[in-house]
Order: C-alpha cells, then structure tokens, then sequence
C-alpha cells in the first residue's frame, strides 16, 4: 500500500495575500481521497523527529536559534514566513515525515511526503520558504542507519536545489542532480554534482528529451541504492515564481519518467512535493495529484 506523510500542521496559517499558496497541504489529500486515488490508511502521520538527526544535517547553532526564534531579522526575512514556535515545529514535523517515508519506501519501493522538498535551506541558514532540508535529513537518517550507502537525489524543481547542493558538497555518498531554470532564483547557484539550467521557456519535448537521456545515464554512474525525488510543479508554464513552460501533462510525463526509472531498477525512492504557485489552485492540486496517481498505477 503507498504511503503517505500528512499532518494537519502542514497547512500552517499565513498572512492574509502571501504568495505561498499553504492551503494546497490540505487540498491535496482531500482531493486523493475524493477521487479514490487513496484511501484513509495510505496516510500516516508524522510527529516530532529526534533532534539529533536534524544536527547531522543543520549546524546546532542555527538549530538552536530557529528553535528560539532567536534568527536576526535579516535571517528571517531570507526565510519568507513569520517565524513561530508553531512553524519550526512544523518544520520539524515535515522532517520526520520524509524520514519515515524513506524507511517506508525501502519496503514498498516508493513512499510520499505530502509537504518536504525544502532544498534552499543549507546547513547553517534557511530562505525561500525553506528552514529544515527534509531530504537531506532523510539520506543523512538512512546513512547513519545503514539502510542505504549511495543515494541520489533528483531535484526536478524549477529552482535550483541551493541549500542541497551545498550540504553535500564533496560528499562522494550523495549525487545531486538538478535540472531547473537557468534565469530563475537563485541567483547565485551552487554546484551540484550535476546541474543542467534550461532556457527560458523551455516546453514538454525539449525538457523530457533532456530527462530521458540523463537519467539512465546518472543511474548507470551513480549505482543508488536508494533515490529522493523532489517532484516541484512549479516547472508548469502557468507558474508565477517559474520560467518554464511545461503543460500538466508534460509535467506528468515527467513524474512518469522518474517514477518508471526507479522501478525498472528496483530502486527505492521517496518523493517530495516541493513547489507550486500557479495562480490557479486545482492546477497546482491536479499536478501534484498526477505523481500519486502515477504511483499507485506504477508500484501498486
């Protein structure tokens, strides 16, 4: 059975007109269920992680002042949310979602996170709506576990995943692999194992092209024993934060990619949301929809 991290805190509460689009956490499941792509059992819920597998990944110091919400207001403004007790422990939360997931995923092949994907938060600071690198925790929490040796994250988020790259920067265990728009945020980009930036603009033929012939490639080099793929659907051509131009279904017929590689390969992998922010909301719930859907046709 394909399960699924949902907490009710993931739907955290935001000023009135932020553009983070929040209510898609509580969309999202609910439109699973409505359809009959999930059933109340595929979801579990996630509670507060051990701290310690945070600090494998996040430098105390900050831990301790995100904790405390004792960040420099200049720190916090990076961050994009007003911070609060209520969201570091949603942060952490999410955390143990992906955790549990992954551990989940070594058993059924595939598990979700309903939240996650939070690739811009680095070791020692948070930004762009990203505090805790959930995946980044997770491949750490496998590690330590010797549940896994090799893991390779796929990051097909339109931004490119900063804060991941930088914490596995010369880490030969964990291959970051980031295809993103070249003339999106970040500005400034760090190196990932392998990064391939895309022109603005850049529609469904051109981007799956590009996609089918690099992940056998990076499965053939790498040799995971365990994947995370952050499924972002901010790459569609409606989006407002995104300079690509992919449909829905580009968008799915990418999702189907990654998810058939990794079962072709009998490859464990755990999958995070990441971002969205068409201005339509039963855009951005249909194409996270699609990744589930996929997955219980694919594995299930």
């Amino acid at each position: 059975m394909l399960k699924i991290a949902y907490h009710p805190i993931y739907n955290h509460p935001l000023p009135e007109g932020h553009r983070f689009p929040m209510v898609k956490y509580e969309l999202l499941p609910k439109q699973l269920l409505h359809e009959g792509t999930c059933e109340p059992d595929n979801f579990f819920e996630p509670a507060l992680p051990n701290d310690k597998y945070i600090v494998a990944v996040h430098d105390p110091e900050y831990f301790y002042d995100l904790m405390n919400i004792k960040l420099s207001p200049r720190e916090a403004r990076k961050i994009g949310f007003p911070l609060s007790e209520d969201l570091v422990e949603r942060e952490r939360i999410i955390a143990d979602g992906t955790i549990k997931s992954c551990v989940l995923a070594i058993d059924q092949g595939i598990a979700f996170n309903i939240a996650g994907g939070t690739h811009h938060a680095y070791t020692g600071h948070g930004e762009a709506f990203c505090m805790l690198n959930d995946q980044a925790i997770g491949a750490r929490y496998l590690q330590s576990k010797g549940l896994a040796k090799k893991i390779l994250i796929i990051d097909l988020d339109v931004h490119q995943g900063n804060g991941t790259a930088q914490i596995f920067q010369g880490d030969a265990s964990v291959f970051t692999f980031s295809m993103h728009g070249e003339s999106n945020y970040p500005f400034k980009k760090e190196k990932s194992d392998l990064d391939i930036p895309l022109k603005k603009g850049t529609g469904d033929q051109e981007y799956l092209d590009i996609l089918k012939k690099t992940l056998p490639q990076l499965i053939d080099q790498v040799r995971p024993d365990f994947i995370f793929y952050l499924a972002g659907v901010d790459v569609l051509e409606t989006d407002k934060l995104g300079t690509l131009g992919l449909t829905v279904n580009g968008c799915k017929q990418r999702d189907e990619l990654v998810l058939q590689t990794c079962q072709r390969h009998q490859i464990p992998v755990q999958c995070s949301m990441g971002g969205g922010y068409s201005p339509d909301l039963r855009t951005i719930v249909n194409a996270h929809a699609n990744t589930y859907r996929l997955a219980q046709d694919l594995f299930f």
